[in-house]
């Protein structure tokens, strides 16, 4: 019988080919919506592990509360000992302190005044510590426009765009004004030594990046860091896992009670991405309803003139015997198949041109100028195992219930009509 179906349909054009175009349109967009929010997802996740938030991030409960503000009089004080702990307590983990700051950066001239000055926030990190990952997750050697990598104490990098407002050149020096850990101000001199794009409006307006050792000198902070970013070994986010991970720890180390007692929050629960996350599943959740709804309704009607069209085939096939149950699940599995041929031509096109944008992306920059989220300015598309098969779910789904609406007709032909409907 499923021979039999399959060359009916593959022969019959005027049978397959409408509802087959229709599925393969709706199939196509449906996975490429998909592979495009799970793409920009996924960039925003990585974005701001790598940059800020880590896989899990450790802070003191009073600096979570103001984080915005990079509190660093309320920093983590023995930060080394605590690394210690998670690395035993957590071995498939990867612990690494990071300071944020904010502050003015100071360009002077040849009389060591001020010839330009402008806002900045920093990070800190370990870039120049023996075998260090910092360089990786930050990106900084790809992100080099000019210059050089840090290579020794006393040197920043600086973002391109902050430099050429700042109009300060290689090798100058850049002095940052902030608040030390204890609440003085502090004067601290650096060497720039390159500048960098990181492709994120937030970073390129005012970022400036600094090894660790450095910044905890200029602000009297040893052995404290703003926090302690934890990321899994093979360096990709999980959900649950990172869930787990904090409540343990939570439980081991945090008291609710003491504003200065560690917390452990997940990337999820950070920056508003939770409600992100939510209302990308939900987006993704709609895009499929829609799709399968707007199919259905047209493979109904097709389903309705493919009846009408064939309305003395079903009429000889029932005269001369055929139950009307067999016909009804003969024209249900003929849908099945044509419903499996769209979906699989339209997921091959959806990721064909998901793989386009998944590599080459499209620059928003422009749009997010003023933008302060952690992101790159390309949005790419990201296909993954779910990519290939969410469009069977409305190409099979609304050419299944299509047919099946439109087939119950079948059931009202009444066979004393049959013969008088032949004679014509």
């Amino acid at each position: 019988m499923f021979r039999f179906l399959l060359k009916g349909v593959l022969r019959d054009r005027s049978r397959s080919l409408f509802p087959v175009l229709v599925i393969v349109a709706g199939v196509m967009l449906t996975v490429f919506m998909y592979s495009w929010l799970s793409g920009v997802l996924n960039d925003m996740f990585d974005s701001n592990a790598s940059l800020q938030t880590g896989h899990v991030k450790i802070t003191t409960r009073a600096y979570a509360a103001q984080s915005v503000q990079r509190p660093n009089d309320l920093a983590i004080i023995g930060v080394d000992s605590l690394i210690a702990e998670c690395e035993a307590k957590f071995s498939d983990m990867v612990w690494l302190p990071r300071i944020e700051f904010g502050g003015l950066i100071d360009i002077p001239d040849e009389n060591m005044e001020t010839r330009a000055q402008g806002p900045t926030f920093g990070i800190a990190a370990k870039i120049l510590s023996k075998n260090s990952i910092e360089k990786d997750l930050l990106n900084l050697e790809q992100a080099i426009v000019s210059g050089r990598m840090l290579q020794q104490s006393g040197e920043i990098l600086i973002a391109d765009e902050f430099a050429k407002k700042l109009k300060v050149n290689l090798n100058e020096t850049a002095t940052l004004i902030s608040s030390t850990m204890h609440g003085s101000t502090s004067l601290y001199n650096f060497t720039v030594v390159g500048t960098v794009h990181f492709g994120i409006n937030a970073m390129d307006r005012g970022a400036i990046i600094a090894d660790l050792a450095d910044i905890q000198t200029a602000l009297d902070m040893e052995d404290a860091a703003s926090e302690v970013l934890g990321f899994f070994d093979d360096f990709h986010y999980k959900i649950k896992k990172s869930g787990l991970v904090s409540e343990q720890f939570n439980k081991l180390y945090s008291d609710p009670q003491e504003e200065f007692s560690p917390v452990m929050v997940a990337l999820a629960n950070q920056n508003g991405l939770a409600d992100m996350l939510h209302m990308a599943t939900a987006g993704i959740s709609i895009i499929v309803g829609i799709f399968l709804f707007v199919m259905f309704v047209v493979l109904w009607n097709a389903g309705l003139m493919g009846s009408i069209r064939r309305y003395g085939e079903i009429g000889v096939r029932l005269a001369i015997g055929e139950d009307k149950g067999h016909l009804y699940r003969a024209m249900l599995m003929e849908s099945l198949i044509i419903g499996v041929i769209g979906s699989l031509i339209g997921t091959a096109i959806g990721l064909t041109f998901s793989y386009i944008m998944q590599y080459k992306g499209i620059d928003m920059g422009s749009t997010m100028k003023n933008s302060t989220i952690l992101m790159s300015n390309i949005y790419r598309a990201r296909v993954t195992t779910t990519s290939y098969v969410i469009g069977f779910i409305p190409g099979i789904l609304a050419t299944f219930l299509g047919t099946a609406v439109s087939g119950i007709g079948i059931y009202k032909r009444q066979t004393s009509q049959l013969f008088k409907e032949l004679e014509v």
